[in-house]
């Protein structure tokens, strides 16, 4: 993956998640839910003021979104820095692309409305695990590849 492939494939993940996010935001009501899989999955309309799982949602906005914001930047560069400099398997070069482009997505809805569009709900019974969108979706998936390569999970060098 060169590294027009790679911007490429991140600016496919980032609109992928655009696309998906605005037909929620303009086919549901906030808050509405339909159910999908019934008992296990339902598209939900939330919006998250927070990072992952709501977490800092109760810090004043001015500072959350500094944090959140900066912080995405910082990945973003050390990301792009790992793909320059160094000797980066495939999976390597696949997850950080995931993870840049699921950045993108939610970057862009923090800058537009200061908090992300989340919809996807699982859950089975009362059981119920926090909902998230795309981006999120590439960003764990992308991490954990990421955390796979590290441990020798990814050949190294061009392929």
């Amino acid at each position: 993956m060169s590294g027009r492939s790679v911007a490429a494939a991140a600016f496919l993940v980032a609109l992928a998640d655009r696309v998906t996010k605005s037909l929620v935001v303009s086919s549901m009501s906030e808050g509405e839910s339909v159910a999908v899989i019934p008992g296990l999955l339902s598209f939900t309309y939330l919006r998250n003021p927070g990072a992952a799982f709501g977490l800092m949602a109760g810090l004043d906005a001015p500072w959350r979104l500094g944090f959140l914001i900066t912080a995405t930047a910082l990945i973003t560069v050390a990301l792009v820095w790992m793909l320059a400099h160094g000797s980066t398997s495939r999976l390597e070069r696949v997850a950080a692309t995931m993870i840049l482009g699921g950045a993108a997505g939610n970057l862009y809805d923090r800058i537009a409305w200061g908090e992300v569009v989340d919809f996807i709900d699982l859950y089975a019974g009362a059981w119920h695990w926090p909902a998230f969108n795309l981006a999120d979706s590439c960003i764990t998936v992308g991490a954990l590849a990421l955390a796979v390569a590290s441990f020798g999970g990814g050949r190294r060098g061009r392929s």
